[in-house]
């Protein structure tokens, strides 16, 4: 469908996902049925939304499990018809050209169940946090992606990253040239570097790319001891948080407004004014 106003209601889900496919669709489920049945939805949910929490190889035997046909995919496709929402899964493991390594992959849904378009977190997340993990290293096992990801939501194009992705400025910048007035970021940011960091990073793509920025989180302390920030937001392309859900499991929903996003573009046009032209990476 094409909406001839673009007006939609943007909406993140934050959860705290455990080793439980079933548990974590439940909990989906429990938010998603809180929603206004008046109004197009576009809903993203956080980073590994259907299993988190286990061993890092755990994702992989899941990728393997479901490689063929692939049952994750199908049963996030299954929420996105039967609550009429355009789902922005987050991500799930799905098995690489590797066998030995999956990727971190988005899925995005219409409200017919139909794949829209997917991505691959490109930047994987292998660093040293001062935090029960200390370090990570998300290569491991996880193949990195090699493109960006735009996608049409009804009219509006909807750019795609995944949690670290948001430390680099260059993706948000492509995926703003490529047409994107939404950017998601489904994430499982951890505490310590959630709480330095998190707001900020966010306001800024919001800033800079003059885009509607919606951010779902994992958050709380998860089954393997590891703690995730939570802390989704929505924010405006002025940089204003529109909504936000710090701790618990919940729901946050703000209006997507082109009108708004158009005036903020025209009064400062930036990406006119930009003297940088980046070289697009390959995409589909």
């Amino acid at each position: 469908m094409n909406m001839t106003n673009k007006t939609m209601q943007l909406c993140a889900i934050q959860m705290s996902s455990n080793t439980s496919i079933e548990d974590n669709i439940a909990d989906i489920e429990q938010q998603l049925a809180t929603l206004e049945k008046n109004q197009q939805q576009l809903v993203l949910l956080p980073e590994c939304c259907l299993f988190f929490g286990g061993k890092d190889k755990e994702q992989l035997l899941l990728a393997r499990a479901n490689e063929a046909p692939n049952e994750l995919k199908t049963r996030l496709g299954e929420l996105a018809i039967k609550y009429n929402v355009f789902l922005v899964a987050g991500s799930i493991p799905v098995l690489s050209n590797q066998q030995e390594k999956f990727t971190n992959s988005c899925f995005v849904f219409s409200p017919q169940g139909k794949e829209l378009g997917d991505y691959d977190k490109i930047h994987l997340f292998d660093v040293a946090v001062q935090d029960s993990e200390k370090n990570y290293c998300e290569s491991r096992y996880a193949k990195a992606g090699d493109r960006v990801s735009v996608v049409n939501v009804a009219g509006v194009n909807v750019g795609l990253s995944i949690c670290y992705d948001l430390r680099f400025p260059e993706l948000f910048r492509q995926l703003c040239q490529q047409g994107a007035k939404i950017i998601t970021v489904p994430s499982a940011f951890t505490r310590v570097t959630g709480a330095a960091h998190w707001q900020t990073l966010l306001q800024a793509r919001a800033i800079e790319n003059q885009v509607y920025i919606v951010a779902a989180g994992q958050e709380g302390v998860h089954l393997n001891g590891r703690e995730t920030w939570g802390h989704s937001m929505i924010i405006s392309p002025w940089g204003e948080i529109l909504t936000q859900l710090d701790t618990g499991k919940g729901i946050i929903c703000a209006d997507y407004q082109e009108q708004e996003l158009d005036k903020v573009r025209k009064a400062m046009p930036v990406a006119t004014h930009n003297r940088f032209k980046n070289k697009l990476m390959s995409y589909e």
